[in-house]
């Protein structure tokens, strides 16, 4: 087998303290922070000078992991602010959450907003996507049965 897990995602924000404190309050926890730089990182991500400072988060049951990642060099670049969820390229997380009514009330304190309407799809989920910290698209679902 080639693959053995996924391991994390990696999202780039410009405002790393905003972005750790929005993943907590929906309910990941910090597992670390730490700043990287060096020829070998140069090398991994094909740019020159990297100094970026990350944030490892996972989801409470361990399995998920986010690195969120704050470029000090080279800046940040970005193509289009607040991107539609219909844009080509990774657009969305995914967090199954026990009540997406309150998740979204503490996330909205932390600057979200809803992108379109939470909803119910069939006798099955509640739904919907809020846009968090540097225009993360970050869906969320409650099963209902």
């Amino acid at each position: 087998m080639a693959v053995q897990r996924m391991d994390h995602v990696g999202i780039v924000v410009d405002d790393l303290e905003a972005a750790i404190a929005f993943f907590l309050e929906l309910g990941l926890e910090l597992e670390g922070e730490a700043t990287v730089e060096g020829r070998w990182v140069d090398r991994v991500v094909g740019l020159d000078d990297v100094r970026v400072d990350i944030a490892m988060m996972r989801t409470p049951d361990g399995h998920g992991k986010l690195e969120l990642k704050k470029f000090q060099m080279p800046p940040a670049t970005t193509t289009e602010p607040n991107a539609p969820a219909n844009t080509l390229g990774l657009r969305r997380i995914m967090f199954a959450v026990d009540d997406i009514d309150d998740v979204v009330a503490r996330l909205r304190a932390h600057g979200a907003k809803l992108v379109g309407e939470l909803d119910q799809y069939e006798d099955i989920y509640r739904l919907c996507y809020v846009r968090g910290p540097d225009g993360i698209i970050v869906a969320l679902a409650e099963q209902l049965s």
